[in-house]
């Protein structure tokens, strides 16, 4: 007779997990849920939104990509869940959205009830940063796709704005001001490449360099930064124009996915904040920094455009909520995408 758990699932050690977080899944609930844990599927009420006079759903989703690895590499589970959840619900708030609910999923060889503990912990702290409910997910037990130490994630995030109020470019003008809010290193994005350069193993994730004040993964598992807060309180201040999450691609590829047909963005390459191991990457891997720009967020992990005569006011409204906010560049006429001075 064969069972299931002699297949490589166990039931058993499903439920003891759904034990361990179902309190911090709990947290992250709003007056708007409705039911509990256990029904197939999340519900969400609308109610509060209906004084919208159009209200749109925007839905985004995303993982964290292979900087899991260097969690798995440390035993180290208890910040890829604020990533998972900083990824989606940042590229919400790029078009004024107010994220609403959140679902993960997590693939893994063999379920490790404590391991699980630990991710759902991230994605909860990662929902009550950003305001959200942690609604529902799902963790699936898949031996022989996975090995036995290894696991996937994945969000998904669903938010909220009326229509006339979304940020979609259309009213940037040349001499609009780009002001960046700072990233909290290399959050979610080129871990593919960051791997390469360090030749990253069991050993060289350990390793220590005078730039930096952690050892090289424990600077590297910083937890990508989650902006909702500080941005919507922007929005509700400030007329804000455009909005860009700088994510693979770094500034090359996501500034010009705010801007309008003829306008560039000229950047003052002295402006940027460039964090420490933006610096050790480009030393060791020997980088050209095109290549960097083009692949790291360098240090700004948002980028918001504003109309000249409002730029004070949103520096001053972001620093009150911590944000080292400064003023990059401006919008130019041309074509040219993104161009460095």
């Amino acid at each position: 007779m064969l069972t299931y758990e002699q297949s490589g699932v166990n039931i058993d050690e499903g439920n003891r997990a759904v034990s361990l977080i179902k309190n911090k899944i709990k947290e992250t609930y709003d007056k708007n849920v409705i039911g509990d844990l256990g029904n197939f599927s999340g519900l969400y009420s609308l109610k509060d939104f209906l004084t919208m006079k159009e209200p749109v759903l925007l839905a985004a989703t995303d993982g964290v990509g292979t900087k899991l690895k260097l969690a798995q590499m440390m035993n180290k589970h208890n910040t890829v869940g604020i990533d998972l959840v900083a990824m989606s619900v940042n590229d919400l708030i790029c078009q004024g959205a107010k994220p609403l609910l959140f679902l993960d999923y997590i693939a893994i060889g063999k379920l490790v009830p404590e391991h699980i503990d630990e991710i759902v912990k991230g994605v909860a702290d990662g929902c009550k940063m950003s305001g959200c409910a942690l609604i529902g997910g799902e963790t699936a037990e898949m031996p022989g796709f996975y090995p036995v130490d290894e696991y996937d994630v994945a969000g998904f995030s669903v938010g909220i704005v009326d229509k006339k109020k979304i940020i979609d470019g259309s009213k940037l003008t040349a001499g609009d001001v780009l002001i960046g809010l700072p990233s909290s290193g290399v959050h979610s994005n080129g871990f593919s490449l960051v791997r390469k350069v360090f030749g990253i193993d069991e050993n060289t994730i350990h390793n220590e360099y005078p730039e930096l004040d952690k050892p090289l993964g424990e600077t590297l598992l910083t937890p990508t930064k989650i902006y909702v807060k500080p941005i919507l309180d922007l929005i509700s201040k400030v007329d804000v124009k455009a909005i860009s999450h700088i994510t693979g691609g770094g500034f090359y590829e996501n500034i010009p996915r705010m801007l309008s047909d003829g306008l560039t963005a000229k950047i003052k390459k002295d402006a940027v904040p460039v964090l420490p191991i933006f610096k050790v990457i480009q030393r060791v891997g020997n980088i050209p920094e095109h290549d960097m720009f083009n692949t790291f967020n360098m240090g700004i992990g948002m980028i918001v455009a504003v109309a000249k005569e409002n730029a004070d006011k949103a520096v001053e409204t972001l620093k009150a909520y911590g944000e080292d906010a400064v003023v990059l560049g401006e919008l130019v006429e041309g074509n040219d995408g993104v161009i460095f001075e």
